[in-house]
């Protein structure tokens, strides 16, 4: 095994061995298996019943290191296409921390485990997971240099059309596992009236292929992607409006490559730009901005045979012809202009809306957040850029908050695809919507909301993107260059306590990935689940869950599965 591959497998436990050493005093995380007692965090009391926490001496903040382990019986029943009854046992340990200190903000959630399934048919039930989301950001000097982390641990379903869905009933169910993890600096000062800023980050993204998929691969658009290496800088400087000019201007420069083992594939993306900024009122500014910009799409073929058909190794993937020089598949430069708007009403609300001219088109993009009050956050994002799988995820993990509340399956124990927290959230679901190997231009939107109701919390997100593949036309990967495929999904839950000693937990989600070579390739998924928590004793306890799941195929029979189980929780 590869010094990578062994990084991205233990990233989430030592991206939790290093937040707990780092960690400084703070808020703690809510998690639906805590002692349901009536008792309010913002109470300032540091009593916990399980788990280790401290508070800052100036009150409020803590660190919460929560510890547990868990055994279940699940029992999974085929409505359809047949009617098997499938019997298992999990046993999992795992960690949930909150991390909100003066220098460091952050939440860690890992978790490892094993599936032991009852009688021979098992349908690939046995075996063992990691799964998992950390996203630390620590202050070496406050407010100048700071350094930033993240980790992924996830196993998904895949289609032979190349779609790709969360949290699969089975691990042998045409599943993947799914490791990515990003680290670097960030740093900004002022030299006089003059702001300086910086950042670098690099990131490895990895997949596992343990199984075959559902349906044979449609064409080579559907080779799986291997493993890539991400890195992304961007440097700017930049004067305030009315400090040395009545507008504001800003130099940017921005550099980002993502290296993909498939086809030795590289996405490059260098830019340059001046933006003026000129403020309408104490509210409103209008921003414009002309620039350059340098990218490019470029590989190698595959290894032939004598029928001129690419080689396939023994994962599955075409073998990469090493002795040819790697080719351009796009590339495009010249100018490129953006022109929009930045409204900033309050500290809780602030919009920013953009139209302009990149990769030699039209683009759109800008975000939206809402945060009213401390029970509710709204957040919205508008993207548009060019990378493979990997720099998509790694994107996507960045984008997520620090001080999330991670929701799981209460089946498999998988993380769900989207993350709330105080002044916002965010949601993985489109990264992970496809494992094709070739490189792409994203566009697309993701959105979440979350709210208090009284002493329980609602969330939902949902999202779309849109794939336009690229390839050079004589390379193996010709057929899917051009092509574009389009995924949908919601996912929503609600959790809270019943009494004293019972809480419950609800989540429901959907998923529409519609193939741009063939309706008849559409997918369709579709899913609920229940929770029942029962407090046996302060650290002890007992779960109850049913779950329904269905995936619709136009061309293959639809896959129905109902789900329950019983289970044990000890939190330490």
């Amino acid at each position: 095994m590869n010094r990578p591959l062994i990084l991205a497998r233990h990233a989430l436990v030592a991206g939790a061995a290093i937040a707990a050493l780092c960690a400084q005093p703070l808020l703690a995380q809510s998690m639906s298996y805590e002692p349901v007692d009536g008792e309010s965090s913002a109470s300032g009391s540091t009593k916990k019943r399980g788990g280790l926490s401290s508070r800052s001496a100036g009150g409020g903040a803590r660190t919460t290191i929560q510890p547990y382990i868990e055994a279940t019986q699940n029992v999974l029943f085929e409505l359809s296409p047949g009617d098997d009854v499938l019997t298992y046992s999990t046993i999992a340990a795992g960690v949930d921390m909150a991390l909100n200190g003066r220098r460091t903000q952050g939440a860690v959630s890992v978790r490892y485990e094993r599936r032991i399934a009852q009688g021979k048919n098992n349908r690939g039930i046995n075996g063992d997971t990691v799964s998992g989301l950390a996203r630390v950001k620590h202050d070496l000097v406050p407010r100048k240099l700071a350094i930033e982390a993240g980790a992924l641990a996830v196993r998904t379903r895949f289609e032979g059309n190349g779609a790709s869905s969360l949290n699969p009933v089975a691990n042998g169910d045409a599943s993947n596992q799914v490791y990515s993890l990003y680290a670097g600096p960030a740093v900004s000062t002022n030299v006089g009236d003059v702001a300086l800023s910086g950042s670098y980050m690099l990131g490895y993204t990895r997949i596992e292929q343990s199984s075959s998929p559902q349906n044979p691969p449609a064409n080579s658009l559907t080779q799986v992607f291997d493993d890539s290496v991400a890195q992304s800088a961007q440097v700017s400087a930049g004067i305030a409006a009315g400090t040395v000019l009545p507008i504001g201007l800003t130099a940017t420069g921005s550099f980002f490559q993502e290296d993909i083992s498939n086809l030795d594939q590289r996405v490059r993306d260098m830019r340059a730009s001046i933006q003026a900024n000129y403020p309408v009122s104490s509210t409103v500014a209008v921003i414009g901005a002309i620039g350059y910009e340098d990218v490019s799409v470029s590989s190698r073929d595959a290894l032939r045979d004598a029928n001129g058909n690419g080689l396939i190794g023994s994962d599955g993937r075409f073998v990469t012809d090493t002795s040819r020089d790697r080719q351009i598949a796009y590339e495009t430069d010249g100018l490129t202009w953006d022109a929009g708007v930045m409204w900033r009403p309050s500290r809780r609300t602030a919009l920013s809306a953009f139209i302009g001219r990149r990769y030699d088109s039209t683009t759109y993009y800008g975000s939206f957040s809402y945060t009213p009050n401390d029970r509710s956050a709204l957040t919205i994002a508008v993207f548009d850029n060019i990378s493979g799988f990997g720099g998509q995820v790694n994107r996507a993990l960045r984008d997520l908050p620090t001080d999330f509340e991670v929701n799981r399956d209460p089946f498999n124990g998988q993380i769900s695809g989207c993350a709330n927290g105080a002044q916002g959230g965010g949601c993985i679901n489109n990264a992970l919507s496809s494992v094709s190997a070739s490189v792409f231009r994203a566009r697309g939107v993701n959105a979440t909301y979350s709210r208090r109701i009284g002493r329980m919390t609602a969330g939902i997100g949902g999202g779309y993107i849109r794939r336009s593949f690229i390839a050079r036309q004589d390379s193996v990967l010709g057929a899917a260059n051009g092509t574009l495929d389009e995924s949908y999904f919601v996912d929503a839950g609600i959790n809270g306590p019943i009494d004293r000693r019972s809480s419950f937990a609800i989540s429901t989600y959907a998923a529409l990935f519609q193939n741009g070579v063939s309706d008849l390739q559409d997918i369709t998924t579709v899913g609920a689940n229940a929770s029942y928590f029962r407090n046996l004793t302060d650290r002890l306890v007992a779960t109850a869950a049913v779950g329904l799941v269905s995936v619709n195929r136009k061309v293959v029979e639809d896959d129905t599965i109902a789900s329950g189980l019983v289970g044990l929780r000890y939190s330490f």
